[in-house]
């Protein structure tokens, strides 16, 4: 299919995907896949998009729930994006997480749709406590790598970027992107896909900013823990996950003139 003529594109995943740090729940999420179909429809004004994704979940929940609906929808241009929630959990296998990307990729490329994905960022970067995390970075995303090539897919490497870890592109929890960042991806994306007027201008660094002392950091740092990962660690205790009783925000193909996205079914704002 020629660059930029979709008319259906359905996005797949989890937070990231959803919006969660573009917006809230109350006036709505936007998020990258929103501004990704938004650049579309700027050069195909007939465009339908649709947003399955919903926090917290898992690739094999994305895999298990989304994939089947999204091939209902019939599109021709999917993005698939998930495994940060699996990076997280104890028990993470990234030869599990990468099958299952694969097997959607497989799937939705069979029935014709152009797929994209991304890579992940350095979380130790973003998180200084995840700094353990890393190699699980790094190895998922070679998987990604390898099984996109597989099924002609086009990759967004956000994660071998420097800006990708700029913490402006991030939000006060450090685990969904800020505005800016969410605008940064999509730019991304579009430029893996060869939209119209996409460019490589996502890579460029920001100005500088003032570098804290260590006191400073060391006191966001203390902040951070008990703001935002004591709460998560709190739910992982109890089994419950920010996704529980969430429906996805937009789950039937829509022109762009929905948007923004209602925040019917998403309910209270939670961190992934």
């Amino acid at each position: 299919m020629p660059s930029g003529e979709y008319l259906r594109y359905v996005a797949l995943g989890d937070s990231q995907v959803e919006g969660l740090g573009d917006g809230d729940d109350t006036t709505g999420l936007r998020g990258w896949a929103d501004r990704l179909a938004e650049h579309i429809a700027s050069v195909n004004p007939g465009l339908h998009y649709a947003n399955l994704a919903i926090r917290g979940r898992v690739a094999g929940q994305v895999h298990a729930e989304q994939l089947g609906p999204a091939l209902a929808l019939r599109p021709d241009l999917a993005t698939v994006v998930a495994g940060v929630n699996d990076l997280l959990r104890p028990r993470f296998d990234a030869a599990e997480v990468a099958a299952h990307l694969e097997d959607m990729f497989g799937a939705l490329t069979a029935a014709g749709a152009q797929v994209a994905t991304v890579t992940f960022p350095d979380i130790g970067r973003i998180v200084p406590l995840a700094r353990p995390l890393r190699s699980r970075v790094f190895d998922l995303n070679t998987r990604i790598r390898a099984a996109a090539a597989r099924h002609g897919v086009a990759v967004a490497e956000t994660g071998r970027q420097a800006i990708a870890t700029d913490p402006r592109l991030w939000s006060a929890d450090r685990l969904h992107a800020s505005p800016l960042g969410h605008e940064r991806i999509a730019a991304a994306v579009a430029q893996a896909i060869h939209l119209p007027r996409s460019d490589d201008a996502w890579t460029r660094p920001l100005p500088p900013q003032a570098v804290q002392g260590r006191r400073q950091a060391a006191a966001a740092e203390l902040r951070w823990a008990a703001t935002f990962l004591g709460p998560w660690l709190g739910r992982r205790l109890r089994g419950q996950s920010s996704g529980d009783g969430r429906t996805a925000k937009r789950p039937q193909l829509l022109p762009l003139k929905a948007l923004p996205s209602s925040p019917e079914g998403t309910g209270r704002r939670e961190t992934t």
